[in-house]
């Protein structure tokens, strides 16, 4: 099977309209920049989006939102994008918020195969609202659904033309899981290798798990809160 095309635009040219995205990244380390960028150009609209975070208002998801490309995030923080704010105070944007332990784990079972799981996060809360409890053991928990997604956008440090990815620290928190989720999974690497250059020992996804793979370029690697000490 050839996994490799020649970009970011070639890789996602299939996704439609109303589609579910996974986008991999935690805050701004190590999410899709090419894939988000050719979303852009593509134009594709109605979009849901599986992503810890909702990006800063002109990187990342940010710039799907500015071009009113989704409809719907699925989240866990988004505290540092004042358009995500607007549209969801003005009801343009639907918005699912997720415990991010909660979000992770449903991401993860859906990967397993397994259809749903037991949480005491969230309990007692409007995240608990229309949705199964139980007690084990004396203490309440939510039932919580595996979470697909049609296509997962991910960005991976290295990857060979079979679709092994190694991943570096951070960038690993949701994009291991969501490779797996993903009915077609589509990741650009910053550097795309031959086979047998990777070290087994140290592949984070094998490359069964991926669709499509292409050499990224131009990453900004941008820090989204930077903080100094003075």
């Amino acid at each position: 099977m050839k996994k490799v095309v020649a970009n970011a635009d070639a890789a996602v040219a299939d996704i439609p309209n109303g589609a579910t995205l996974m986008l991999g990244g935690f805050g701004l380390c190590g999410i899709p920049e090419n894939c988000i960028s050719a979303l852009v150009r593509k134009g594709v609209h109605s979009l849901t989006c599986i992503s810890n975070n909702a990006g800063v208002d002109d990187f990342g998801l940010g710039l799907l939102l500015q071009t009113r490309q989704i409809k719907k995030m699925m989240s866990s923080y988004v505290g540092e994008n004042a358009e995500f704010e607007r549209q969801l105070l003005s009801g343009e944007l639907e918005v699912d918020l997720i415990p991010q332990g909660t979000l992770a784990t449903r991401i993860q079972m859906a990967g397993m195969g397994i259809p749903a799981f037991f949480t005491p996060a969230g309990y007692g809360t409007e995240i608990a609202e229309g949705k199964e409890t139980r007690n084990f053991n004396g203490k309440d928990y939510l039932m919580e659904l595996a979470l697909h997604a049609d296509f997962a956008l991910l960005k991976a440090w290295k990857g060979d033309t079979m679709g092994n990815l190694v991943f570096r620290k951070t960038t690993r928190n949701f994009s291991t899981s969501m490779a797996k989720a993903g009915n077609i999974t589509i990741v650009e690497v910053e550097h795309l290798v031959q086979p047998g250059e990777l070290d087994p020992d140290q592949v984070h996804v094998p490359g069964i798990y991926v669709h499509r793979i292409f050499q990224g370029n131009n990453y900004e690697k941008r820090i989204e809160r930077k903080t100094v000490k003075i």
